[in-house]
C-alpha cells in the first residue's frame, strides 16, 4: 500500500521543516513541500504531528530463545514498535547463548518469522571461541559482543589473551559491557561483611562502581587504540568514563564509540529509595552528577547514541531480595518518550534526538537505507502527536513483563503511527499489522 502523509512536521538531519512525504511500497518516494497524490495513496493529516526516522535500538534482550518466560522477539518487537523503534540489534545472552554461528542463525530464523521491528544479533563471544567470532559475516550481522563485565548470563570473558585475541584479530565492531570483574567482587564482600545475606539496594552501586566501570572501560579503550578495532562502549554509567571518548572528528571517522541508556539519562541513586530493584540495571544507576556527566557528554558528542539495553524480567523475579533480582528492566515503549520529556524540560532538541537515537545508530554500524528520512530509503517512519498520552500502568505496557520503571507517570508525547518498510504496524495504541520486519544489512 502507498501513503501521503500531509503537511507532517519533519525532524531530519538537523532540520525542522513541514513537508509531505510520499510512501510507495516500501520506501520513500518523495519528500516535498506539496506532493500531488498521483497513485492513489492513502492520504493521512500530519498536520501539527512530528515525523522522524524510525529509532534504531543497538542494545536489547529480547530474551528469546530460553527465556521466554521474560519476553520473546514477537512480544518485545512489538513493544519497540508501539516506542517508534523500527529496528533493533539484540544481545547474545539468550540460551544457548550465541556463541557459534549455528546458534545465531536459529535467532535470525526465529526474528523472520516473528518480529515486526526490522533485526540484527550480535554474535557473543567467550574466552574460547575466537575462531567461531572469525567466521562471522559482516554485511549482514551488526557486531561482536563482549562481556567484559558478568551480567544476566553467563558469558564473562576475562582471560586477557583471549581479549587481546579478539581485538586484534576481529574488523568487526565489537560492542563491551564494561565493569572490572576483581573490583565487583570485591565490593560485593565489603557489602556481605556489612549486612550479611541482606544487602539493600541503595548498595547496587557501590559494589558496581565507578572504579569497576572506569577500569574496565579504559582497558577496552586501550586495547582498541593498541590494535587499531572498532570498539563501541555500551551503557556508559559514569561521569568519568565519558573523558575517555572523543568529539573531535566525525562520527563516520571515529573508531572508538559509546553509547548512553534511557535509565543513566533519567534516574539517580535517589531513586532506589522509591523504586528498589526496578531500577537494578548492569552498570548501576549512580549519582546526579553521574547523569549530568552523561548529560554532557551526550550533547557534545563525546557519547554517540541512545539505546534503551531493554531487558525484561517478570514481576515475581524482581521482586525478590536484591541477591536473587535479576538486573535488566524493559524501556523500549516508553524509551523515545521519556527522550521527548526531557524536550520539554529543555535538556535537549528534538533534533539531537532524532540525531542521537536514528542517525548516529545507522551512521555507527553503517546500516543501509534507514536511520533518516530520504527518498529511496526505507519507510521507516514516526508521527508523534504533541499531545499528551495515558499513563503508564502495567496494563497498557506491551511488554510480556507487563511492567515499566514509568508506570504512573504520564509523558507529553504520544507514539501515534509507527511505519515499517512502508507499512502502518503501530495507529491510535493498537499493533495492527503482522507483518515481518527485514534483517538489517551493513555496509562493508
Amino acid at each position: 500500500m502507498n501513503y501521503l502523509l500531509k503537511n507532517g512536521t519533519i525532524i531530519n538531519e538537523g532540520r525542522v521543516f513541514t513537508s509531505d512525504i510520499l510512501i510507495k511500497e516500501d520506501r520513500i518516494e518523495k519528500i516535498g513541500g506539496i506532493i500531488k497524490n498521483n497513485c492513489g495513496a492513502v492520504e493521512i493529516d500530519a498536520s501539527g504531528k512530528l515525523i522522524i526516522p524510525g529509532c534504531i535500538d543497538d542494545q536489547v534482550h529480547f530474551r528469546e530463545p530460553g527465556l521466554t518466560h521474560k519476553g520473546t522477539i514477537f512480544s518485545e518487537s512489538r513493544a519497540a514498535v508501539a516506542g517508534g523503534i523500527t529496528s533493533f540489534m539484540e544481545m547474545p545472552n539468550t540460551v544457548p547463548n550465541a556463541l557459534t554461528q549455528e546458534l545465531l542463525e536459529e535467532k535470525y530464523a526465529i526474528a523472520s518469522k516473528s518480529s515486526i521491528a526490522n533485526f540484527s544479533f550480535f554474535m557473543g563471544a567467550s574466552n574460547d571461541n575466537l575462531a567461531e567470532v572469525l567466521k562471522t559475516n559482516p554485511t549482514n550481522v551488526c557486531g561482536i559482543k563482549v562481556f567484559m563485565g558478568s551480567s544476566t548470563g553467563n558469558m564473562l570473558v576475562d582471560n586477557e589473551k583471549a581479549l587481546e585475541g579478539l581485538f586484534s584479530q576481529v574488523g568487526m565492531l565489537i560492542a563491551t559491557h564494561c565493569e572490572d570483574e576483581n573490583t565487583i567482587k570485591a565490593n560485593l564482600e565489603k557489602a556481605k561483611t556489612l549486612y550479611g545475606e541482606h544487602i539493600p539496594i541503595q548498595e547496587h552501586p557501590i559494589i558496581r562502581s565507578e572504579e569497576a566501570c572506569y577500569k574496565s572501560s579504559a582497558f577496552a579503550v586501550s586495547m582498541a587504540r593498541k590494535h587499531g578495532g572498532r570498539l563501541h562502549v555500551l551503557h556508559i554509567s559514569t561521569e568519568k568514563e565519558t573523558h575517555l571518548f572523543d568529539n573531535t572528528i566525525p562520527l563516520e571517522q571515529k573508531k572508538i564509540t559509546a553509547e548512553a541508556c534511557i535509565h543513566h539519562l533519567w534516574f539517580t541513586e535517589k531513586d532506589y529509595n522509591s523504586k528498589g530493584n526496578f531500577i537494578k540495571w548492569n552498570p548501576a544507576v549512580k549519582k546526579e552528577s553521574d547523569r549530568l556527566g552523561i548529560w554532557k557528554a551526550l550533547l557534545d558528542n563525546r557519547i554517540d547514541v541512545i539505546a534503551t539495553d531493554h531487558a525484561p524480567h517478570t514481576l515475581q523475579e524482581k521482586n525478590q531480595s536484591y541477591f536473587n533480582a535479576p538486573s535488566g528492566g524493559p524501556l523500549v515503549q516508553h524509551g523515545l518518550l521519556a527522550m521527548l520529556e526531557k524536550v520539554k524540560q529543555g535538556e535537549i532538541s528534538l533534533e539531537k534526538i532524532v540525531d542521537k537515537m536514528c542517525h548516529s545508530p545507522a551512521i555507527l554500524f553503517r546500516i543501509k537505507e534507514r536511520g533518516f528520512i530520504r527518498e529511496g530509503y526505507k519507510a521507516d517512519l514516526v508521527v508523534i502527536s504533541q499531545e499528551k498520552s495515558p499513563i503508564v500502568t502495567k496494563e497498557n505496557c506491551l511488554y510480556s513483563c507487563a511492567w515499566s520503571p514509568f508506570e504512573g507517570i504520564q509523558f507529553s508525547h504520544t507514539i501515534e503511527k509507527t511505519f515499517v518498510n512502508g507499512n502502518v504496524v503501530f495507529k491510535d495504541g493498537i499493533i495492527v499489522s503482522d507483518i515481518i520486519g527485514e534483517r538489517l544489512t551493513i555496509k562493508a
